[in-house]
């Protein structure tokens, strides 16, 4: 069994989210101590275990510990199995977070796999659905993986009630992926308001068309206005196209003009942009396993960020690879050696892109 210290690093849900994947793909029960002990909130809490609970159903697996606030708990995958599964969050516990762990482990089930999940599609602190189906996917797509996802119904904090279809094909082999610095030649996005009035979304858009336009760039934003009978919500997704993917996002909130929405959201993804990197900050973390599980494969992040680094002590735990992290700027190419991190905040030297390659 793989021991696992739930507070390693950033000490959150990714340790969960990645552990259970790798554990349900790799055949190897693991124990989770100390599940988010660092946080105000201890143990896992809905969106943890309901991604557990989408790795469980895809590898047959049983568990100890599998219950709300727990902060241990022990994984025992089975044999993996494609087929029709289902997940309600019953909260607004984010629906993204729960696909990067199934998404990891569904390529390799013997059919595909489509699951149906009810919880949030638009929440703080987790990427939107949006950022998964145009910014995840056509990066995974470069390595080989089939995918398709759905938005039904948007759900915001605190009610969730968003629906979500993913249906992931078998895969025998993931591609290397090679993506080091950034062409682009698009910029799109999508600006929603759900109950609220129809300017909120068309503000939001006015306002990152502007900062695009003072910046010499051209970008296309779809207004999408909605009613629902689960609360109401705002927000902007923002992606860049070319070579790669590069995304941004804002959600509204009462304390925050919509102009604002839409402006931080354009200045961080021109910012992101400007760094010449093929990868934003929060697509390093989430492609961490992908690289792992390919050969020589090497990318360029615009930030290294302790999620990136936790996920890579994950990884290292489950599958032999050598890793290395080397900053953009040196010449020379003279990396960090991974083993030698502690985690501590005092060792996520980088602020600026780097290079993180995969034997």
């Amino acid at each position: 069994m793989i021991e696992i210290d739930g507070s390693l690093g950033e000490g959150g849900g990714s340790i969960i989210r990645i552990s259970s994947a790798l554990s349900a793909l790799t055949s190897q029960p693991i124990h989770i101590s100390n599940i988010r002990a660092n946080r105000s909130k201890t143990g896992l809490a809905a969106q943890h275990l309901n991604a557990v609970i989408s790795a469980s159903q895809i590898s047959q697996a049983s568990s100890k510990g599998l219950v709300i606030g727990s902060p241990d708990l022990e994984f025992y995958p089975k044999k993996l199995t494609g087929g029709k599964f289902s997940l309600d969050v019953k909260t607004a516990g984010s629906v993204g977070l729960i696909l990067q762990t199934f998404m990891i482990i569904a390529p390799f089930a013997s059919k595909k796999s489509t699951i149906d999940i009810m919880g949030g599609t638009d929440v703080r602190w987790a990427p939107s659905i949006e950022y998964i189906k145009h910014v995840t996917l056509p990066i995974l797509q470069k390595m080989g993986y089939n995918a398709k996802i759905n938005l039904i119904k948007r759900g915001h904090y605190p009610r969730g009630g968003g629906m979500v279809t993913a249906t992931v094909y078998p895969l025998k082999k993931i591609k290397p992926l090679n993506l080091l610095k950034s062409e682009i030649d698009s910029i799109k996005g999508i600006s929603h308001a759900t109950n609220l009035p129809r300017h909120v979304a068309e503000r939001q858009a006015l306002a990152a068309e502007k900062i695009f336009k003072n910046n010499g760039f051209e970008v296309d934003i779809e207004i999408e206005h909605s009613s629902s009978n689960m609360g109401m919500g705002s927000g902007i997704v923002l992606w860049a196209r070319g070579n790669t993917r590069i995304g941004s996002s804002e959600l509204g909130k009462p304390s925050k003009s919509a102009e604002k929405v839409g402006m931080h959201a354009a200045e961080n993804l021109i910012a992101t942009i400007k760094t010449g990197s093929a990868l934003d900050e929060h697509m390093g973390d989430q492609i961490v396993p992908y690289m792992a599980l390919s050969r020589n494969s090497q990318i360029g992040l615009s930030k290294l960020t302790m999620h990136t680094l936790t996920n890579l002590h994950i990884v290292k735990k489950f599958i032999d690879k050598k890793f290395q992290i080397t900053p953009k700027s040196v010449d020379n190419r003279v990396g960090m050696d991974l083993n030698k991190l502690k985690l501590e905040n005092k060792d996520l030297k980088f602020k600026n892109p780097v290079i993180i390659s995969c034997d």
